[in-house]
């Protein structure tokens, strides 16, 4: 029996050469692409029996274009860049990748926080350029420094994630309180009320969307500080900017906007106080091993006729 050909049409940000791929290999001739424009994604897929994609959409009318297609494996979590009924239709398995990146992404959730209460990359920038060789006082700082023990951490959404920031925040002192789908708008309200750090770790449907937006905002503490490493969409950004620039909440740390690569104009990407990393809070070099090493074993159980994850 022939192995089957494999595509894997964008490769570039799971493993961009720190990663082996030899137990891919193992499974079939694979031809890797960096990234695939949307006019080469048919060219490029037509012959293949197993297609990996982890941006790069799979729609129906792409999927109609490729008759030896057999397995779909999106390498993520989320896996709305594939028409998974389109796909079903046909037969074909779309699996998915549940969870790879708890830790790295608990991790950096504090990372952005940290930023906010200790501004240690300024202090740090400000000392290379010499300020502190030249300061008539043995210390110096540009902004308050808040320490996070006893200070109530609010966390939307009690998934994996969120109960390992829980886990970190309760080492600093802090106390932990949630609001949950279950617990509806009220238990919204109440938290981000009450809370002075609120981290969103819930997932993006038509309920949550722009949860954050001038009404909830509304009821923040002008001291909160707002966290997201979720999805961008779960914030309304020009609300957000607004709260931001006039003073309303202190600050935000965001790893997710809803456009990405951001348009140039997003009002966040000048807002006062708002930290933003390019989407790269999953990237951590464990976090990914452990995404390519669960989408091979996908297409491993697919080929011995027990496909997992399967999300269609």
């Amino acid at each position: 029996m022939s192995l089957p050909s494999i595509v894997y049409l964008d490769d570039l940000t799971i493993n961009p050469g720190d990663l082996p791929w030899t137990a891919l290999e193992a499974l079939g001739p694979v031809t890797r692409y960096r990234r695939t424009e949307e006019a080469d994604i048919v060219p490029r897929a037509r012959s293949a029996e197993i297609v990996l994609t982890n941006k790069t959409p799979l729609t129906a009318a792409t999927i109609a274009q490729l008759p030896r297609l057999q397995y779909i494996g999106v390498t993520a979590t989320g896996y709305n860049v594939v028409d998974g009924a389109a796909a079903r239709a046909r037969g074909i398995p779309v699996t998915n990748v549940p969870e790879y990146g708890t830790a790295a992404i608990a991790q950096h959730t504090f990372a952005l926080l940290l930023e906010l209460t200790q501004r240690t990359g300024h202090h740090a920038e400000s000392v290379r350029q010499g300020r502190w060789v030249s300061c008539p006082n043995f210390c110096y700082w540009d902004f308050p420094l808040i320490e996070l023990a006893g200070r109530q951490l609010g966390i939307v959404g009690a998934g994996r994630i969120g109960r390992a920031v829980a886990r970190i925040g309760e080492a600093f002192g802090m106390t932990i309180v949630y609001a949950t789908r279950a617990g509806g708008r009220a238990e919204l309200e109440k938290v981000l009320r009450s809370s002075d750090v609120i981290s969103l770790h819930c997932r993006f449907t038509p309920e949550t969307r722009e949860l954050i937006n001038a009404a909830t905002i509304a009821w923040l503490k002008p001291s909160a500080l707002l966290l997201n490493v979720s999805r961008g969409l779960l914030i309304n950004e020009r609300d957000l900017a607004a709260a931001l620039n006039s003073g309303r909440i202190a600050g935000a740390g965001l790893d997710v906007l809803s456009t990405e690569p951001p348009a140039a104009d997003n009002p966040l990407l000048t807002a006062t106080n708002c930290f933003i990393t390019p989407h790269n809070a999953w990237a951590a070099q464990g976090s990914r091993g452990r995404l390519l090493n669960v989408s091979i074993e996908n297409v491993r159980a697919f080929l011995a006729g027990r496909p997992t994850n399967v999300v269609n």
